[in-house]
Order: structure tokens, then sequence, then C-alpha cells
């Protein structure tokens, strides 16, 4: 990646030169270093004084609020709001304000440290406090894509996801050098960031020489390590927040630093927000024109000096006024809230109400649980529909990429493992890095999956523990990690033969393995039902949505709040409510789980099968649990009662268990005219095999298709010969033998 290409910063620290600026309205550093004083003295006062006990130990840990260790929380907002010429100051030229904050805050822990100190007590060596700045409010650009050249060198807050992070570095803050040939020895000092120090290319050190290289020649110096100083220095690299990124539009990264107490701290797939000083580095620039030039081409990056990570399950830390609170306390309190928000979901979907109760469900999710044993249980929900084109399965994806709090939408086709995972990349320099997939920047959100069918196995089989164990797992370049994944899955997938055939078993038309199946605790299998009645309803519902599109703007606007509303509804009863199950809800649960066990085995006996093709398992017995869970939390329940769990069980019935149960059997009812059709089908076939004959079966295939019989319509009617026991397939399915 370009953006770890380390180089030089170039910048002047004015600071050092002259004090001020001479212009009307600029504070000078004398005057901002008593600002700064001020300032700390109100909001850290007492802060920085140390327990007896604490010294004893030599620990320096937290030590007031605001303050943990050497590090020194500041509200950004505190100081652009004191005083409007050390905002400006601030702002304008962090470079040189904040070693100024850094070092006020050190002197003022020096002086009340030293205070506190007895007579006979010399104290413990307190280490380089760092102020870590953040910020309550916004200011400056909102977004990367909003930072331009007018921003370099100033404050600047960005919100952000880190896709990948380098391993930890040394960066000398000063540099001890010797010459080698007459052991003249001077320090330099580092700039901060990717900035480095200019070696002096002569030793001066024989003053009486006229140039001072007579005697000790060219780049005569070599650094000592040990007797230099060293910080850690961390590059990340922060990429926009999908929500974020216009359509059609590819999201945009930048280079971050971190250093010192910060190294270590992010990892890839969290959202934060970081203060840092927008810098630049050289680089880029045509390879083919002269250097000389490039020094021009700079390359931005963000050095920072504060970060802030992202609560759970949000964009930011959710917070809600009193009367939003009483609002959505007093919409949770009516008994038939559930219907409520399923009516919300996808209203432009005719129809399909189960399946919107389902993304409903997916979307508030159940309560994560951690054990005894320090191992955790998912409560996301994963969702499959699997069907017919044309029945609003892509819809239902947008729907919830759009309304879940953190969301990534993806096509299946278009997708690979290291793309839904992460994957390590090699830098310019030859060092592994790691870098997140969509399954952990949606982390804490949902992942859309669309063309799940269309995906190569082995990018299926790489989301495996994702789905269930929530962890991405790296064993790659010598990098062995976990990163996270909480999120919920929304899948849809077409059966193999593009649509799904009631005269075929449930094996052929969900041609996915049961290993995946098994990770999903809905499944619904939908389909496009021939009738009359309900063509005309849906025809109906949308050209009355087409009409309405262009509505008039009041209706809009109504609509457009109800949407706010539900998403901030949404926010509430997931950051406030963690539903856990209660004991006769949970003695009920038990019977139910039983019952589902067995009716799975009599519909594989049906289907003349060992095992079913989705399988009813203890993640199936979870997964009610997590979908009761979610009912009880659109309610804001705490406790899971009886009637979640049945209304669970029956949206479980309604799909897994159909989904169980699809195939041929008795109670598949035909038209007519498909009876007709059938029968005029078998009739052809039994014309052109004798009974105890074999032949090809894409042999028959082509001598009905060129009498203008349907391919679909010949398998079907083979299929129903094959489970009435007229026919059978043999040598691999390739040939077919009439038995009677």
């Amino acid at each position: 990646m370009a953006g770890f290409d380390e180089g030089r910063v170039y910048y002047q620290d004015y600071g050092e030169v002259f004090d001020g600026y001479g212009e009307p309205g600029v504070i000078t550093r004398g005057q901002a270093r008593q600002f700064f004083e001020d300032l700390l003295r109100r909001k850290t006062k007492d802060l920085f004084q140390i327990n007896q006990e604490d010294r004893n130990r030599g620990l320096d840990a937290t030590i007031g609020e605001g303050i943990t260790g050497d590090q020194l929380k500041v509200d950004a907002a505190d100081i652009l709001s004191y005083n409007a010429e050390l905002a400006k100051y601030v702002l304008e030229n962090p470079t040189e304000s904040l070693p100024l904050l850094e070092e006020v805050a050190n002197n003022l822990r020096k002086k009340q440290t030293h205070n506190q100190e007895d007579e006979d007590d010399e104290g413990a060596e307190l280490p380089e406090l760092q102020v870590l700045l953040y910020s309550s409010r916004r200011f400056g650009p909102q977004s990367i894509r909003e930072l331009t050249s007018e921003h370099v060198s100033r404050l600047v807050r960005i919100p952000g996801i880190v896709t990948a992070a380098s391993k930890p570095k040394h960066k000398a803050t000063h540099m001890t050098i010797i010459c080698s040939k007459c052991k003249n020895t001077k320090v330099l000092t580092c700039k901060p960031g990717l900035g480095g120090a200019q070696f002096p290319r002569y030793c001066d050190a024989n003053a009486e020489a006229e140039l001072g290289a007579e005697n000790c020649g060219q780049d005569p110096f070599v650094v000592l390590p040990h007797k230099s100083r060293f910080s850690d220095l961390q590059t990340l690299k922060l990429q926009e927040r999908p929500e974020d990124v216009p359509t059609g539009e590819l999201p945009r990264n930048i280079l971050m630093t971190v250093d010192r107490s910060m190294v270590g701290t992010i990892a890839p797939g969290t959202r934060i927000t970081a203060v840092a000083i927008y810098s630049t580095v050289q680089g880029g620039g045509d390879k083919k024109r002269d250097t000389r030039d490039a020094v021009a081409i700079q390359v931005p990056y963000l050095r920072v000096v504060g970060i802030e990570e992202e609560a759970e399950g949000a964009h930011s830390t959710p917070i809600f006024t009193a009367q939003e609170e009483a609002e959505f306390r007093e919409y949770a309190s009516r008994p038939n809230v559930i219907d409520l928000i399923q009516k919300r979901i996808a209203p432009q979907i005719f129809g399909a109400e189960r399946i919107k109760e389902a993304v409903a469900c997916l979307l508030f999710g159940g309560s994560r649980k951690q054990l005894p044993d320090g191992t955790w249980r998912r409560g996301d929900i994963n969702v499959l529909l699997l069907g017919d084109p044309s029945t609003a399965k892509s819809q239902f994806l947008k729907f919830a990429s759009k309304t879940a709090p953190i969301a990534v939408y993806t096509s299946g086709k278009g997708s690979s493992a290291a793309g839904l995972t992460a994957t390590v990349i090699r830098d310019s320099h030859g060092e592994f890095y790691l870098e997140g997939g969509a399954m952990v920047l949606a982390d804490n959100g949902v992942v859309c999956i669309d063309e799940f069918d269309k995906m190569r196995p082995e990018d299926r089989v790489a989301i495996h523990e994702a789905m269930e164990q929530q962890t991405i797992s790296i064993a790659k370049a010598g990098i062995t990690t976990m990163l996270k994944s909480r999120t919920s899955v929304l899948a849809a997938a077409n059966p193999p033969s593009g649509r799904y055939d009631d005269l075929k078993s449930a094996g052929e038309n969900i041609e996915l393995q049961t290993t995946i199946l098994s990770r999903f605790d809905l499944i619904f299998i939908v389909k496009d039902e021939r009738n009359a009645d309900r063509d005309r309803d849906i025809a109906k519902h949308v050209l009355e949505v087409h009409r309405a599109a262009t509505q008039r703007r009041e209706v809009a606007e109504e609509e457009a709040r109800e949407e706010a509303f539900f998403k901030r509804y949404l926010e509430f009863c997931r950051a406030r409510v963690a539903p856990r199950l209660s004991e006769p809800a949970a003695d009920s649960l038990i019977s139910q789980y039983v019952e589902l066990r067995e009716q799975a085995r009599a519909a594989a006996r049906e289907n003349e099968s060992d095992t079913p093709v989705v399988p009813i398992t203890v993640r199936q017995l979870e997964a009610v649990v997590r979908i009761s869970e979610s009912y009880a939390r659109m309610q804001l329940q705490p406790t899971v009662t009886e009637a979640h769990v049945r209304r669970a069980l029956d949206l479980f019935t309604v799909s897994t268990m159909d989904a169980v149960k699809s195939g041929v059997t008795e109670a598949v009812a035909f038209t007519e005219e498909q009876r007709a059709e059938l029968h005029a089908v078998e009739a052809q076939i039994r014309r052109r095999i004798a009974i105890g004959s074999t032949v090809s079966e894409r042999k028959l295939k082509d001598e009905l298709v060129r009498v203008g019989m349907s391919e679909m319509l010949i398998g079907r009617c083979l299929h129903y010969l094959q489970q009435q026991g007229d026919v059978e397939l043999v040598r691999g399915r390739r040939m077919i033998h009439r038995i009677r």
C-alpha cells in the first residue's frame, strides 16, 4: 500500500525561531502557556495527586478523572471554548501548541507531586505524561473526503474505520551521533510523526580548520543507539465509513500514525474518531521526472493526537434526550408494538409478512453472552432468503443495509474470501500487515450478501467461523491473530435451476452445504406462486408505489420522520436492553426442541434420506433463543417470556422447518393444466423407454425438446416417476432405467 511508504516531513517549527507572529489577534507562546496552565488548573484540580500507597509501589495509575497512567485526556472542546485566541492558535498551529500543552501538563504534575512528597521521601520517578485530545463536539472537516490543501498543518477531527495496522516501530526522538574520526558527539532532535533529522555532512569539532572537513572527511557521523531516545510508533490505515461513501464512489483512505501509549491499542475493524494534525510527507509525483521536483509533491497523512473508539452497535456513542426516551418507552408499551415494527420493515414490498418479521428480528438482534470459561455466545441473527427471482429478496437486503446502524452490502459473485473476511498484504518495505474485509468493517452491524449461491464454495467456507464464532482467524506470512466480526448475515440465493421446483427434493433445490445452512437461524423458501388474485394485488401495489414516487412533499416528509424515528428506536433498544430467558420460557423450549428434532427426522425419512438437508441441531435451539430475545428487545423488556418463545417458535416453524420439509410429497397440488402437461410428457417417456431397458437422460431430453416439450417439465416428470418408483437414475444419474 502506497500509504505505508514512510519518508521525511518537511516543515519549519517557527515557534523556536520567534515568539508570536506579530499579527493582531494572535497570541504569543508565553500567553498560550499561561492560558494552558490556567485551563488545566481549572479542569484538572487535584488530579495529579498520587496516593502514598501507589507511590510506594512505584505506580502512577488512575490518579484522577481524565488521567490514567501516563495519559491525560483533554477535551478539545474545552480548549476551543475557553478563549477565541487560544482556539485559533490550537486549530491553526497544533504542531507548536500541543507540545506546549504537554509541557505545561508535565510541569503542573511535577509541582503538585513535589508538594505532596514527604521530607524524607525522594519520590518516584514519574513517566513522561502524554496529552491525548478528544472532542465532545464537531469541528473542521467531517470526513476524509472533505480534507483539502487548506487543512494542511491544522487540527482536524475525522471519523472512520481502521482497516489495517502495521507492526510497531521505534522512532528516535533524540539521536546521539558521534564522529567516527575525532569522537565528537552531537544530539539531534527528530521531528514528530514521520519526520526525521538532518545529519550534518561535516564534523565541526575542529573550529580552527577552515572547513572542518580536513581532519574528519565527509559524512563521518554514525548513530549511538544506546545513547539515543526512542518512542513507539505505529502506522494505521483509516478508511471512510461505508455509510459515508457516495453511491458509485470508492471508499477513500488515509495513512495515520500513532505514538507512545496509543501504539497497539487499535485493531483492524475498529470504528474510531481521530483528533489529528493533517500533515504531509514527501512522495508521489511522476517517477520519470527529475527527482528534485518531487519535493513539491506531498502525500497527506494524519498525525494522531487522540483517538476515541465508538460504542458498539452505533456510529457513535448514542445520546438520547429525556423526551426521546419517554417517547420510546411509550411506544414500547403498546400491546401490538411488534406488529407495528413489522409494518415499518420494507413497506414498499407487498405481503411477505413473516420475512419482514424475520428482518426485524435480525435488526434488533438477541443478547450476546459471555460464559464462565471466557467464551462468547453470539446474539446476532442470520437469515437466508432462497427462492425464485423477482420475489423482492434483494429489496429486503437493501432495506436492511440502509436501516441498520452499521451495514455493508455486497454481492456473492463479486466477493472473495479475502474481501469478506481479512487478508494479509505486503507493503513497499516488505512488511506484512492486516487489512479487514466486509465482515470486519461491519462489526456490530449487518452484512448483506446478495447472490449467495453464486459464491465459490471455498469462499463460502471462509465465513463459517465468522458466522458462528464471530471471529476471523488469520495465520499467514508469520501473522497469527484473530479479528472480531460480530455481525448478522442477511443472504439471498437462487436454487441451482434458477427457480424453485416443487417436484424436486429439498437437497436438489437447496444446493448449499449443510455446514453453512446450520449457521442460519431462519431459512425462508420464497416462491413466485401462480395465483390470479394475488398477481392482481401485487400489480396494484407496485403501480401504487410508482405513482406515489411523485407524491406531495408533506407525505414524503412524514415518511422520512417515521423512518428516522424507527432508526433511533432501533439504536435505543440495542443500547439499553439485553434480555435473558425466564425459567418458564426455558422449560417450554426444551420440550419444543425435542419435537422439532423428531419432525426433522420424519421429513428426512419421507424424502428417503438419512438426514434432513437443513439439520435441526443445538444451533437451531440457540436460534430460537435469540429470536425470542429480539422480540423482548422490541418491547424493551429485560426478560423473555413464554409468549416471546411461542412467537419465535411459530416464526421458526414457518421458515426453517418448512425448508426442512420441502420437497416432493403427496401434499403437492397441481392445477388441471399442469396435470395435463405432465401426463403428455409421461406418455412420451413411457413410449421411448421399454420396461427393463436403460437410456441416456441427456439423449431422452434432447429428443423430447425437439418435439416441443419444455426441458424443465421433462425434469419434473422424471423426478415424479422416480418418486413413484417407475424409473431410477443409475450410473452417476446419467442413465434412466425403467422398472415398471
